[in-house]
């Protein structure tokens, strides 16, 4: 126990990020809810570890603006399209469950590509399989196999995207793109 509340001296990004995150739930920056954002900050990070990740993670600026640039063009096209279809009169189009696997064997990469696949409209994860590194998405206007192979090659490239914005070396090796 002692051991990790040394090692929340580590993570004081992480700890004034979520006091942060604290004030803003809270709507007000004032001593109260700092000083309660920290102790809950600090209580969380002691009893909920994360598990160490910084072997897997490197930034590279300029593919990480690249990276967030793309992000949010393809949640701006989503939305519209979404938008379209859902105010649109005639029938919705039709969506799919479906798999992808991932290039990466990280479950740092896993995860992070799920979030932000579920982040664009259209899409959401239903599930992820650590094991297999497999996620499986519920995909907007996806009816033909041409329409699902499309939106495959689309998680593909963003966690491409993601891996060479903030993978190691390591990483980009194992999943094929070095």
């Amino acid at each position: 126990m002692m051991r990790r509340i040394a090692e929340v001296r580590h993570s004081w990004l992480w700890v004034l990020m979520a006091i942060a995150l604290w004030c803003l739930l809270w709507g007000g920056l004032d001593l109260r809810n700092v000083l309660g954002g920290a102790v809950v900050a600090v209580l969380v990070f002691v009893l909920f570890p994360m598990p160490p990740m910084g072997h897997e993670l490197t930034l590279r600026p300029v593919r990480f603006v690249l990276f967030a640039l793309r992000f949010l063009s393809d949640c701006v096209v989503s939305a519209v399209q979404v938008g379209y279809y859902a105010l649109r009169p005639g029938p919705q189009p039709p969506g799919s469950v479906i798999a992808v696997q991932m290039a990466s064997r990280s479950d740092f990469f896993l995860t992070f590509t799920g979030v932000l696949c579920t982040l664009i409209p259209g899409s959401v994860v239903v599930e992820a399989q650590r094991a297999t590194g497999t996620i499986f998405l519920h995909t907007f206007n996806t009816g033909t196999p041409e329409q699902v192979e499309k939106a495959r090659r689309e998680v593909r490239a963003q966690e491409e995207r993601l891996l060479w914005a903030i993978a190691r070396r390591e990483v980009l090796e194992e999943a094929g793109l070095r």
